[in-house]
């Protein structure tokens, strides 16, 4: 469907398609556990699914990007590679093709990677996959345009490299995540999760149980992370609690923003790191007002360098719950590591009980969840399945 909608618009066949690996292991993916704490700097536990994203790219030599998408309900877009700027509207959150537009940008801005000059390219894309679904699909736009930009420019292709890549330019869009969707895309293997590690960037696959099934349901109620601040709001609340507690601590606290920083500069274990949240975030809502006193800024500083554009404006800020939630979910995946790695009899309902807190953690602590995916958490449990929301929620 892909080369006849590219053939019938373009008047010629596509140079090449990109896709990031075989079946099963397509650059769609969901996390099994780990959840909101990838842009923490823990690590996260995810696995390649089989939705994909399709791109069918040509060059074009009137130095335009000319970007279609195979289902007419999205809106073709063109403009010129060498001026472009990607304006994101601020109601409704970002156009489909302006994250094809931070995959070209993200190579051809890239100071590190060699390079062609920038050119045209007729760009054509397919997927499977439903948008807003907490799969990723804006993620996987990112880095398939990454993989056919670098391709098109004879960039060298190193997996860690583009997997980095598309983590800091979905950035342009303003969306602060960090980079899970993007490694996962890059590194997936068929038959394994991988554990995925940051800085640097390593991803070590591990064997699920064979009689374990995993099955993934469709609440059918759509959020878009870039379209509201709720998703920024989160990754700020992070960073304060971060921040405060490193203050705190007599500590460089302005470069302390990732609370696995602040432990390694601590030297704690994570079950420290939480009791150290409990003894020193004892408000449950904190105000502007509080963290401009407690940190000892000026509001003008703390709108400038420690929120994000899109967050500038709140008032308040709940750092107890999102730092409980981040602490205790990193410890959820080192348990569901060392489970799967046991083989032992009774790693299936470990790893259910697991997925049950995480689900419960992200609707109390988080509060990201939504009524529908609580109703299918409620069903699941009745049928003795160990279930929770996966994505940003």
């Amino acid at each position: 469907r892909l080369l006849e909608c590219f053939s019938s618009e373009f008047a010629r066949a596509p140079s090449f398609i990109v896709r990031c690996s075989g079946r099963y292991a397509g650059p769609q993916h969901l996390n099994i556990i780990g959840e909101h704490v990838d842009y923490c700097g823990y690590p996260v536990f995810p696995m390649a699914i089989e939705q994909t994203i399709l791109l069918a790219v040509a060059p074009s030599d009137d130095n335009l990007l000319h970007i279609k998408n195979a289902d007419s309900n999205f809106k073709p877009y063109k403009c010129n590679v060498l001026t472009f700027s990607i304006d994101v509207p601020s109601v409704g959150g970002p156009n489909w093709y302006q994250y094809v537009l931070c995959g070209v940008k993200g190579i051809l801005e890239n100071s590190t990677l060699q390079h062609d000059a920038a050119r045209g390219m007729m760009i054509m894309l397919s997927g499977n996959i439903p948008p807003a679904s907490g799969l990723s699909s804006s993620s996987a736009i990112v880095s398939a345009t990454v993989l056919g930009t670098a391709y098109m420019h004879n960039a060298s292709l190193n997996k860690q490299t583009l997997a980095t890549i598309s983590a800091e330019c979905e950035k342009f869009i303003g969306t602060q995540g960090g980079g899970m969707d993007q490694a996962i895309a890059y590194l997936a293997q068929e038959g394994c999760a991988q554990l995925i590690e940051w800085n640097p960037l390593r991803a070590t696959p591990i064997q699920l149980p064979a009689n374990g099934v995993f099955v993934i349901a469709n609440s059918l109620s759509e959020a878009n992370k870039a379209a509201t601040s709720d998703f920024n709001q989160r990754v700020v609340e992070c960073r304060l609690a971060s921040r405060l507690l490193a203050k705190q601590m007599k500590l460089n606290w302005r470069d302390l923003h990732r609370f696995a920083d602040l432990q390694k500069a601590l030297g704690y274990s994570l079950d420290q790191m939480e009791a150290l949240v409990h003894a020193n975030l004892m408000l449950n809502v904190y105000t502007r007002n509080d963290l401009l006193k407690l940190l000892e800024v000026t509001e003008e500083d703390f709108a400038d360098n420690l929120l994000t554009p899109n967050t500038r404006h709140s008032q308040t800020f709940k750092l107890r719950q999102r730092a409980l939630h981040v602490l205790q979910e990193s410890l959820r995946v080192q348990q569901f590591i060392e489970t799967a790695r046991s083989k032992a009899d009774d790693c299936i309902p470990r790893m259910k009980t697991l997925m049950k807190q995480s689900h419960e953690s992200l609707r109390t602590l988080y509060e990201c969840s939504h009524e529908n995916l609580d109703r299918i958490v409620e069903i699941s449990e009745q049928l003795g399945v160990g279930t929770r929301l996966t994505g940003a929620g």
